[in-house]
């Protein structure tokens, strides 16, 4: 799997986690799905993300090398 994908099956459990959470536990937990929704529009903005870097630091791979 590479850092894009994981990155989204990551962004994804996150925001349905959150989401769950403030339906079952506290309706506070929107903020943190509010704070996943933000860094990915910043990161649409700049190119830059910090999970990502983090995945790469991991040592998942950019690509699969397939010209896909």
């Amino acid at each position: 799997m590479t850092v894009d994908r994981l990155l989204h099956v990551i962004a994804g459990a996150m925001i349905l986690g959150s989401l769950a959470l403030a339906h079952f536990v506290h309706p506070n937990w929107l903020w943190f799905t509010a704070f996943v929704g933000a860094n990915l529009f910043q990161s649409g903005l700049t190119k830059w993300c910090l999970m990502s870097s983090i995945l790469r630091k991991l040592g998942v791979p950019d690509s699969t090398g397939d010209a896909a």
